[in-house]
């Protein structure tokens, strides 16, 4: 179990030099692993500093290109996914999804708040690992149900009642590992819609039980089309590493969409030596994915989603300058739920923790009643308002892109492209394949 998050103590004795190899987080870690014995869990992603969309700019028109007038002249948000194969494609009003994330790991209030949020805006919400809850499928206009290695929940009657499949090899935080989901957080509920016992930790496992390889994965979408009738769209979900041949297998395996969640995503709890050393940045996966599905010439045709770290609206028109048709958010969508939201200071500071700190989302003792399943503190969550709250923010985030969109003269957010962008550190530059800003330098290109 994670240790509590406490504030270090602050030195001003000029002779006193903190090690960069053993600073007092490092000390403290050891310290705790030599007492535990145990490693730690926790969720929020990696939190070591990455490259990452701040280190990109956009070039705004001014005389070689013409701007768009601001709430006078249109730039379009809408997005089709999934029209390669299904008969039913998802049309969004908006390229900005909700990542997937389980009933177990967050409350049934969070959920029905996530597809409440989801559904005002016109954009998609996904069920994550455990199954899919009426709160979440009754609140949800457009709803992907994930299918996962463990098939906890599993239920072919729920992939028919979903509007799109997204089948998951690996995830952002965590590729090549399974989730966790400790057994203070496996209820009667839980228990019973995963088919576990009840308060006994569970582990997810890493890979799925009925293929070994793509030309398994390929018979698998098919059986899943199959059981759908060819309407629902099949997406896969691959955790950023080798990315560029993850997305052409995926591709050839039959997929409609592809998501790539990059390393800074993870709104799951699990080791923290996976979270900091496993996986690329966001910014790193996302080329690479663009350039396998260009040589497979399905790029569009085949749609990119991107996740793992999107914050506001320039993330956003930034992946999708890129080449993503899409993004999907999670942590910053428990966020503008309320998790870690100042009102519960006192509570995160009881449990040993601070407000804007706190990521033991393993425990269930979330004072926000988000990642928790117990009935007082879930309690502390009214769906009907996280949702109101969920919508405001995705719509800010679309009008941030927006506004980012018409700056560069665009009239429609997927019409966003690399040359509209530069980078400001070589390690940027090189990941994102822009130029160095002032130069027309691409390290590694020439």
């Amino acid at each position: 179990m994670s240790a509590p998050t406490r504030r270090p103590s602050v030195h001003t004795n000029p002779a006193l030099r903190e090690s960069a190899t053993f600073p007092r987080g490092v000390i403290a870690e050891i310290q705790r692993a030599a007492e535990t014995g145990i490693y730690d869990i926790r969720g929020w992603g990696a939190k070591r500093p990455l490259p990452h969309f701040d280190d990109l700019l956009f070039l705004g028109a001014s005389m070689s290109r013409y701007p768009l007038e601001g709430y006078r002249e249109r730039c379009d948000t809408d997005v089709v996914l999934g029209d390669r194969h299904a008969k039913f494609p998802l049309h969004l009003d908006i390229p900005i999804t909700i990542a997937g994330m389980s009933f177990g790991a967050l409350s049934g209030a969070a959920k029905e708040a996530l597809g409440r949020g989801a559904s005002e805006v016109g954009t998609s919400t996904t069920t994550g690992d455990g199954g899919m809850t009426a709160e979440e499928r009754g609140q949800s206009k457009h709803l992907v149900y994930q299918y996962l290695p463990s098939r906890y929940g599993m239920n072919p009657d729920d992939l028919r009642k979903a509007d799109a499949i997204e089948i998951v090899l690996g995830q952002g935080a965590k590729p090549g590992g399974g989730g966790m989901l400790l057994g203070q957080k496996i209820t009667e509920r839980v228990a019973r819609m995963r088919t576990l016992p009840q308060g006994v930790d569970q582990r997810s496992a890493c890979r799925h039980p009925d293929w070994t390889g793509p030309d398994d994965l390929a018979i698998k979408i098919i059986e899943l089309r199959e059981i759908t009738d060819w309407e629902k769209p099949v997406y896969i979900k691959v955790g950023a590493t080798r990315t560029y041949y993850d997305v052409k297998l995926a591709v050839k395996a039959g997929a409609d969409v592809v998501v790539v969640d990059g390393m800074q995503g993870g709104t799951a709890a699990t080791q923290d030596v996976f979270i900091e050393h496993v996986g690329i940045p966001t910014l790193a996966a996302i080329p690479q994915a663009v350039q396998a599905m260009q040589e497979l010439g399905v790029h569009r045709e085949v749609q990119l989603i991107v996740s793992g770290g999107i914050r506001s609206g320039a993330d956003v028109a930034k992946a999708m300058a890129l080449g993503a048709d899409a993004v999907a958010i999670g942590t910053a969508a428990l966020i503008a739920l309320g998790d870690n939201n100042p009102r519960y200071a006192a509570q995160y500071e009881a449990l040993g923790s601070a407000a804007g700190f706190y990521d033991d989302f393993q425990e269930g003792r979330d004072p926000a009643g988000i990642t928790t399943q117990d009935p007082e503190l879930a309690r502390n969550l009214d769906p009907v308002a996280a949702g109101r709250r969920l919508a405001n923010y995705l719509r800010v985030l679309t009008m941030e892109a927006q506004t980012l969109a018409r700056a560069c003269g665009k009239s429609h957010l997927r019409n966003l492209e690399p040359e509209d962008l530069v980078a400001l550190t070589v390690e940027a530059s090189a990941m994102a394949r822009v130029p160095l800003a002032g130069t027309d330098w691409i390290p590694g290109r020439y």
